[in-house]
């Protein structure tokens, strides 16, 4: 059965896996090796180098592909090295379009990492497509979507974006950590690249590091293979086995904790200390109807602000969670809470921050697996320290 057929849970299990030929063993075994043995010179069984080929992440790299719906997955040791392979397909003189609510750690690979060397990035709020439009010029060479947005949950029009830049014959890439392929496939949306920090959903565990992009497009691929294994950035077999596992359950995970954020998010919305509630799924928010059509479901994130903007007033409820781990990252079993401020966008300096919303006082959850009620009681306890 290809997976052109299969439908999403059966893809996350069965895509790009076969019972091992040697053994016949169901889960792909780790092949940590770090060369291979050859029968003559240049002959072998299509493994020469552990950085160039490895199995493990063969059947990781197809999984994904599959997922996504795409033909080529490339895999790397984390999310940035991903991106960081991505902005090498650009040269001197280069610009990028980026949206103006995204990760800290994008922005600071753009502004402090590349742009020494020529390539200059430009951000805009992407929920207006005249900006978009007004901010593309002869020199931009891509433009980074990331929806949702991080932290601000804003949803960006993916199809009406690529669509902006094809008519410039501009490259698009989609940040798709935030969504998951279970929510959201931007390649069948118009997008050129998909890219995941696959630490987050993919994963699902907190307990690994991982990056990943899938495309259709044979020559950019070729190119990033190319790059995957010349600069080195690669996943170890342990972690592509790790991520690989995590897939299995990411249409369970993902499906329940959207359902414990969209009872969260109405509840901090009816909350006396919460000032304002970002979730796409609040019917109320902008961007509803948007998310509606363009995800699954509305996302596992929710982010929101106090009524007194400060750090002090965060830092009481920050510290104060039990079940919400105060921790980095997002897309594990497990609850997390964030300030983005200090932790996820400290990078972004604060004059920017503020302009997208970006406060002090604004936090970040993470909504796991666990039972809504609990997680619920948890915040309850918390507030009372304000």
């Amino acid at each position: 059965m290809s997976t052109e057929n299969m439908k999403f849970a059966t893809k996350a299990i069965h895509a790009g896996v076969d019972p091992d030929p040697t053994s016949g063993a169901v889960m792909t075994p780790i092949y940590q090796t770090s060369t291979y043995a050859q029968e003559a010179p240049g002959k072998h069984k299509g493994y020469e180098y552990a950085r160039t080929q490895n199995p493990t992440r063969d059947a990781l790299q197809k999984n994904l592909s599959a997922l996504e719906n795409g033909k080529f997955g490339i895999c790397f040791s984390s999310g940035l090295a991903a991106m960081d392979a991505i902005m090498r397909l650009l040269n001197p003189g280069d610009e990028i379009v980026s949206c103006n609510d995204l990760y800290g750690g994008s922005y600071r690979q753009m502004v402090r990492v590349h742009e020494r060397y020529g390539i200059k990035a430009h951000f805009v709020d992407m929920t207006d497509l005249k900006k978009v439009e007004k901010a593309i010029n002869k020199n931009t060479k891509l433009v980074w979507i990331e929806t949702p947005t991080n932290p601000m949950l804003n949803i960006i029009d993916i199809q009406a974006v690529c669509d902006i830049a094809k008519a410039h014959k501009v490259l698009t890439c989609v940040d798709n950590t935030f969504a998951s392929p279970y929510l959201q496939n931007p390649l069948d949306l118009g997008a050129d690249i998909v890219t995941h920090s696959a630490t987050k959903y993919l994963g699902g565990h907190s307990d690994v590091v991982h990056g990943a992009i899938i495309l259709n497009d044979e020559a950019i691929a070729q190119q990033l293979y190319f790059l995957q294994n010349a600069v080195g950035a690669v996943p170890g077999p342990q972690d592509c086995f790790l991520v690989l596992r995590g897939v299995k359950t990411l249409h369970l995970r993902v499906e329940r904790a959207c359902k414990n954020a969209k009872k969260i998010a109405k509840y901090l919305v009816g909350h006396p200390k919460v000032k304002n509630v970002y979730y796409p799924g609040l019917k109320d928010n902008p961007y509803y109807e948007l998310a509606k059509r363009q995800m699954r479901h509305f996302g596992a994130m929710v982010s929101f602000d106090l009524h007194e903007d400060s750090l002090e007033e965060a830092s009481k409820v920050l510290s104060n969670t039990k079940l919400f781990l105060l921790a980095e990252s997002l897309g594990g079993v497990e609850s997390l809470i964030g300030h983005p401020a200090t932790m996820t966008h400290a990078s972004i300096p604060r004059e920017e921050r503020l302009k997208v919303g970006l406060t002090d006082s604004l936090i970040r959850l993470s909504v796991g697996i666990e039972d809504v009620e609990d997680l619920i009681e948890d915040l309850e306890q918390a507030f009372v320290h304000l």
